[in-house]
């Protein structure tokens, strides 16, 4: 059987292969690489589809991260507030600036920040909160934002793994001060390298990101504060231009995939339980959020940049059967950031947050694409059937 791959970026291409040629040629053809018309375009569009007024582009999701907080004046001394149960590009963000990250566990189901316990973590030093939709699900981010009001907090969107998702009809990114956008390749909407974008309805934010983004410059060779240099390539900006216009047909295609999984796991044999507390089905795999919320809250669309499993028992069985069956696989994330050498240094230890610790043992994420076939999901579940039996 050819191999069922996390993401088939080839399969992507070849549905839209004229259509990219001749925007790479375009470019080429133009030889404006930096910061040309492409860029300005995006940037129009991705403000519209989010439903903001504002979106710079810039080299990297991280980068996008790195100088949502330096436009927000986020310093050395600061502490953010975020989840253990992340891309490492959320924290190191954080540190970047100087600041400080100040963890908070997350809920079993959406494997997001727990909004229920973020208060309890403000310290006077305390200026922002990154909430993260991960694998394409919204944050509870009218708790997340009630508290930030109350406490004078920031809040910037790691909306990395999100791009297209909504919470009660608002796109993320357009909640909090900033959105923070990923497009390496294999997001939902990938380029081909590395770019990102920060969303804003700020017009003050969107300026400071875009002298930011240019070395701080504010007119040729002429610098008001120290910079970094990060430009979304105009390139890479005339792909994803090619590509939005697709997004919501891409989009629609993975939940369709999502659902298809849910009911051929739905059917799997009892060994092995699930916390009665996360609302998931008594059988190995809890599908969490994705089972009990996606078609059935509708004020949560799941973008599905991953479709994340739960299994209790025997997870690295399971990863090892899909591998030796040529079906990729992944663990997002096999290590809590708390529990990460980079950041022994704040103190914490091996039980303070304890469902990120759980989460990490436990999830496993599966193929999944708009080009996915019904197929290929029966032949993923199979073998996941086989492997718990």
């Amino acid at each position: 059987m050819p191999k069922i791959q996390m993401t088939d970026l080839k399969a992507q291409y070849e549905t839209i292969k004229s259509e990219i040629d001749a925007a790479i040629q375009s470019v080429i053809t133009e030889s404006s690489f930096i910061l040309g018309k492409q860029v300005d375009l995006l940037e129009q569009e991705i403000a519209g589809y989010i439903g903001v007024k504002y979106a710079i582009g810039v080299a990297s999701g991280t980068d996008a991260l790195v100088l949502s907080l330096a436009a927000l004046d986020i310093k050395e001394g600061d502490e953010i507030i975020t989840t253990p149960f992340t891309f490492i590009a959320t924290a190191e963000a954080i540190s970047r600036v100087g600041a400080k990250p100040a963890f908070c566990d997350i809920d079993r189901d959406t494997y997001n920040i727990d909004a229920d316990k973020i208060e309890a973590k403000i310290t006077p030093k305390t200026k922002a909160i990154i909430p993260v939709h991960l694998y394409g699900m919204p944050c509870e981010m009218d708790k997340i934002m009630a508290v930030a009001k109350k406490h004078n907090l920031k809040v910037i969107e790691d909306c990395a793994q999100s791009f297209g998702s909504a919470f009660k009809g608002r796109k993320v990114g357009s909640i909090g001060d900033c959105g923070a956008l990923s497009f390496f390749p294999a997001k939902t909407l990938g380029c081909y390298g590395d770019g990102g974008m920060v969303v804003t309805g700020e017009e003050e934010t969107a300026k400071r990101i875009k002298m930011l983004r240019n070395h701080g410059s504010t007119a040729k060779y002429h610098y008001s504060v120290h910079g970094f240099n990060s430009r979304l390539d105009t390139l890479q900006a005339a792909i994803l231009r090619v590509k939005l216009k697709y997004i919501d047909t891409w989009i629609a295609k993975r939940i369709e995939n999502a659902r298809y999984y849910n009911e051929l796991l739905q059917g799997l044999s009892p060994k092995g339980t699930v916390p009665a507390e996360s609302g998931a089905p008594n059988h190995p795999i809890g599908l969490g959020a994705y089972f009990n919320l996606q078609g059935t809250v509708p004020e949560y669309k799941h973008a599905f940049n991953y479709y994340t499993i739960r299994i209790k028992k025997n997870r690295d069985l399971v990863q090892e059967r899909l591998g030796a069956n040529n079906i990729a696989c992944g663990i997002y994330y096999p290590l809590s950031l708390h529990l990460q050498e980079v950041y022994q240094g704040l103190g914490y230890k091996k039980g303070d947050f304890p469902l990120s610790e759980e989460a990490q043992d436990e999830v496993l994420s599966l193929p999944m694409y708009p080009e996915l076939t019904s197929g290929q999901i029966q032949a993923v579940v199979s073998v996941i059937r086989e492997a718990l039996a």
